[in-house]
C-alpha cells in the first residue's frame, strides 16, 4: 500500500476566465491571472492510497462517497498523471493498481469561493506525489481538464493562465508570475454573503454566455489582453491603485457578461451590491484606492486590501455591516486582525450609511500565500483505504 497526503490553496482571480473554445479539454477564450490565498485559512486537502488489494477506484468528498469512473474530468485527470508517470520511467506500484482518493475542503464547495479550483489543483498534485512526479508544466495542464482555474492553483503568488493557441491544448498552461514574497503585504477579506451552492453553476453559465452574449467576444478579443498587459506591470512594480482599478472593473465586466447571457446568469445580489457601493464610498472617503473587490460566479466579495489597511478596513465594514456575532470566532475566521479605535475610523458622508443586521453570514481574513505542499502520513484522510472516521 502507498500513499500520499497533500494541501492546495484556493486561487482569485483578478482578470476573469469565463468561456470556454473546447468545452472537453477545457481551453478559455482568454488569458486570466489570479492570486493564490493562503492555504492555512481555505483549501483543499487530498489523500490517495494505491493497493493490490483494492477492487476498484472509490472516491470520498467532505466524508460522502462520490461517483469515480462515471465522473469523465476525473478520469482525465488520473489518466493524464499516469500518462506522465508511465513516460517518466520506473514506477513504486503497477500502474493496474486500484486507488481509494479522500478530498476535503475546509471552505463552501460550489459557492463561488474557487472549491472545485483547490479540489483538483489538489488531486492532481497529490497524484503527482504518489507516482514520484516532479512539479512541471505538464501538470498544469491536466488539472485544467478537470477545472479550468485548477492549474492556476498548482503555483503561488500571481499566476497567469495562457489561453494558447493549439487545438490539442498542450499550450494552454499556467505560469507563475511572481511568487507570493514579492507582494507579501497583499490581503484579502472575503464577505461570505451565501455558502448555499448556486443556482447556476460556472460551466453552464459559462457555455450559455459563449453562445449567447454579444458582448464576450469583444471582451476576449479587445479588453483582456490589454488589461492581462496592464495588470502583470501593475503587479511586478506593486502598484495597487492600477491593480484594484483593473480588478474592480473586471469583476463589474464578468457580471456585465453574466447578465448579457440569455436567459441571463444572476450571481451577486441586492447584498453583493451593497458590498460593491460601500468599497467605492470607503475608498472614496479615504481619498485613495485602499479596498478593491473581486466577485466570482456567486454573491460573495473578495476584498484585496494591503495588511496595514486591513484593520480600519473591516473596522468600517463592521460598522456599515452590523452583526449580531461580531464578537464570535465563527464570525471572524482566519488571521486575527487587531482592533482599531471606532473613533479613528473617521468615514465620513455615504460610506457611514448602515445596512441592516446580519447582511453578512460571516468574514475570512487570509492572503497571498503558496503553491501545494506534501503533508506527512500522519496527516492522512484514509486508514487502511478508508475515511477518517466522522
Amino acid at each position: 500500500m502507498f500513499s500520499a497526503t497533500c494541501v492546495a490553496p484556493v486561487n482569485m482571480a483578478l482578470v476573469k476566465y469565463w468561456g470556454k473554445r473546447n468545452e472537453e479539454l477545457i481551453l478559455p477564450i482568454n488569458d486570466s491571472i489570479s492570486m493564490t490565498l493562503d492555504a492555512n485559512e481555505m483549501s483543499a486537502k487530498t489523500t490517495v492510497t494505491a493497493s493490490e488489494s483494492f477492487k476498484e477506484n472509490r472516491m470520498w468528498l467532505n466524508n460522502e462517497e462520490v461517483p469515480f469512473e462515471e465522473n469523465a474530468r476525473l478520469m482525465r485527470c488520473l489518466e493524464g498523471v499516469q500518462r506522465l508517470a508511465l513516460a517518466n520511467g520506473a514506477q513504486k506500484f503497477p500502474l493496474s493498481w486500484k486507488l481509494h482518493i479522500a478530498s476535503y475542503n475546509n471552505f463552501p464547495t460550489a459557492a463561488g469561493l474557487a472549491s472545485s479550483a483547490a479540489g483538483y489543483a489538489c488531486l492532481v498534485y497529490t497524484l503527482a506525489c504518489l507516482y514520484e512526479i516532479p512539479m512541471n508544466e505538464e501538470l498544469t495542464t491536466i488539472a485544467r481538464q478537470g477545472s479550468g482555474s485548477a492549474c492556476r492553483s498548482l503555483y503561488g503568488g500571481f499566476v497567469q493562465w495562457h489561453r494558447g493557441e493549439r487545438d490539442d491544448g498542450s499550450d494552454s498552461v499556467a505560469e507563475q508570475l511572481v511568487p507570493a514574497e514579492h507582494w507579501s503585504n497583499m490581503h484579502m477579506l472575503i464577505l461570505v454573503v451565501n455558502d448555499a451552492r448556486k443556482k447556476t453553476p460556472s460551466t453552464k453559465g459559462m457555455q450559455r454566455s459563449v453562445n449567447t452574449s454579444a458582448l464576450i467576444q469583444h471582451r476576449a478579443k479587445e479588453i483582456v489582453p490589454e488589461r492581462i498587459k496592464e495588470l502583470r506591470t501593475a503587479i511586478r512594480s506593486r502598484d495597487f491603485r492600477t491593480f484594484a482599478e483593473i480588478t474592480m472593473k473586471e469583476s463589474n465586466q464578468l457580471h456585465a457578461i453574466a447578465l448579457d447571457t440569455y436567459p441571463p446568469c444572476v450571481y451577486m445580489n441586492d447584498v453583493s451590491h451593497a458590498i460593491v457601493n460601500f468599497v467605492h464610498d470607503y475608498n472614496e472617503s479615504v481619498g485613495s484606492l485602499q479596498a478593491a473587490y473581486t466577485f466570482d460566479a456567486g454573491p460573495n466579495a473578495c476584498l484585496y486590501v494591503l495588511a496595514e489597511n486591513v484593520p480600519r478596513l473591516l473596522a468600517a465594514i463592521q460598522l456599515a455591516f452590523p452583526n449580531d456575532s461580531q464578537q464570535s470566532v465563527e464570525y471572524l475566521k482566519g488571521i486575527p486582525v487587531p482592533p482599531v479605535e471606532m473613533q479613528k475610523v473617521d468615514i465620513n458622508g455615504s460610506a457611514g450609511h448602515k445596512y441592516h443586521k446580519n447582511m453578512l453570514k460571516y468574514i475570512i481574513h487570509t492572503k497571498i500565500g503558496d503553491g501545494p505542499q506534501q503533508l506527512g502520513d500522519e496527516k492522512s484522510l484514509l486508514i487502511d483505504g478508508l475515511p477518517l472516521p466522522k
